[in-house]
């Protein structure tokens, strides 16, 4: 038996990966709960509305959640560009013991993750599954995240790939990175807002401007995606585990905010299309013609007065408007 069961004392344990994304799942409980409610409510709308009031419901569910930060997948996700790359690689400082691994990086937003998992899990008496993250939001300090990473005792290929990103690294991707993931949150706050507009006006209803909204909401998606796009075609550093490279490409939050922006945009155009070419048909799909024709039968049967005989000698109150004929008998 060695001194510290073979391992070096500065070093703590490992800080293991979570199996899943809370935020993720906070969002996905919510919008799965909405979901119930209107599946309980379903069956009190009548006639062929009820089709097209489910898919409203569903489609406002899912733009909702990719849109609203806070309540928005995409916002907090950190899957924005990941790449994964398995290597035979040093473990520690001070150490020549080589691991196998399987390295990812995933970039978001307001930072970046790390993650290290041994090939198999427990090797040299640890047990290596790391999953780092390094903030590089405004309010964050990306130096001073990996200045600790340093104290800790990190392992090195967290340590390496994490120096990529500094301000100090030849690199110089940190700034840009940081700026753009800024401007990108910004501009889905901006999406959030005008698909609540959106919601508003589609029930008030004022179909049209509900649908310019749609396509604002569309144009600052798909603008977010564009200065992403921008960000992630510099040149970068190359990532380096002896032949083994660490390559990145577009993640899942990525392709949803880009679906989720050709979608509005779709949703936008054929809403202003059907209101200058079939609004009839546009008003079936917001089922306004059923609703409209409930209220004129219930107003005809409010304003319609009761089959009376006039006479000198009666007073018939009619509704204003109504006129009635009175004859008068002779005595």
């Amino acid at each position: 038996m060695t001194l510290w069961n073979g391992s070096f004392p500065f070093y703590p344990g490992a800080n293991g990966c979570s199996p899943f994304d809370t935020t993720r799942a906070v969002i996905i409980s919510i919008s799965l709960s909405m979901l119930a409610t209107f599946f309980i409510i379903l069956p009190g709308i009548r006639g062929r509305g009820r089709l097209f009031w489910f898919l409203r419901v569903v489609m406002g569910l899912f733009v909702g959640a990719v849109a609203l930060p806070g309540y928005q997948a995409i916002q907090f996700t950190r899957d924005w560009e990941t790449g994964w790359v398995t290597a035979n690689t040093s473990y520690k400082s001070f150490s020549h013991a080589l691991v196998n691994v399987d390295i990812g990086l995933h970039i978001g937003l307001s930072g970046l993750n790390i993650t290290l998992v041994g090939n198999p899990v427990d090797q040299v008496n640890e047990t290596i599954n790391y999953n780092e993250h390094f903030a590089w939001s405004l309010d964050a300090d990306y130096d001073h995240s990996y200045g600790e990473g340093l104290e800790k005792g990190l392992p090195s290929p967290i340590l390496y790939v994490a120096e990529k990103f500094t301000t100090q690294s030849p690199c110089g991707v940190h700034r840009q990175y940081r700026i753009t993931g800024h401007y990108v949150s910004f501009m889905l706050w901006m999406a959030f807002c005008t698909w609540l507009i959106s919601i508003l006006l589609f029930s008030m209803p004022i179909l049209l401007y509900g649908g310019y909204m749609l396509l604002l909401t569309a144009t600052l998606m798909l603008f977010s995606l564009l200065f992403f796009f921008t960000v992630r075609n510099t040149p970068k550093c190359p990532i380096q585990f002896g032949p083994a490279s660490l390559q990145t490409d577009y993640g899942g939050s990525f392709w949803l905010t880009l679906a989720t922006g050709l979608l509005c945009l779709i949703l936008g155009l054929g809403i202003i299309f059907l209101n200058s070419v079939r609004p009839g048909k546009l008003q079936l799909l917001f089922n306004l013609d059923e609703e409209k024709g409930t209220e004129e039968e219930g107003w005809d049967k409010f304003c319609v007065p009761a089959k009376t005989s006039c006479s000198v000698q009666d007073v018939l109150m009619v509704p204003l408007g109504e006129l009635c004929e009175v004859t008068a008998t002779q005595p």
